[in-house]
């Protein structure tokens, strides 16, 4: 079953190791095939890394685009390790993406990260004495 992606007038995403960019008018593409695919709301550019949690992220998403994961494989442990020693209340994400990453579920893995980055938003929000009000 092919999957259906809808792209905005101008948005971009990667296909493979390729960024395609959509024209000036809504588009609906169907892609068939195994090759990793993530929209431009999903990338996370380096210099937007600013958290341990928003590294991971980028961690999982070059494991994800890259044609070798385990190549990023230890710095994704390191920052795992780094993460859960700072904050042992992301264990459970933790434990979640683990098992992803181990399986090579890695698109799966960064909706986990995503909610790591929610969690580790408020860690540091109560940490600063700041509230979501």
């Amino acid at each position: 079953m092919a999957l259906k992606v809808e792209l905005k007038p101008g948005e971009r995403f990667i296909l493979g190791d390729s960024v395609i960019t959509n024209d000036d008018q809504r588009t609906k593409l169907f892609i068939e095939g195994t090759v990793p695919i993530l929209r431009s709301k999903d990338i996370m550019r380096m210099e937007e890394a600013d958290t341990p949690c928003k590294k991971i992220y980028l961690a999982v998403q070059m494991m994800y685009l890259a044609k070798d994961p385990k190549l990023h494989h230890s710095t994704y442990f390191r920052l795992i390790s780094d993460v859960q020693n700072a904050a042992p209340s992301l264990f459970p994400h933790i434990d979640n993406l683990n098992n992803e990453i181990l399986t090579g579920a890695y698109y799966k893995g960064l909706k986990i990260v995503k909610a790591m980055i929610s969690d580790e938003e408020e860690l540091l929000n109560n940490a600063l004495g700041r509230t979501g009000i």
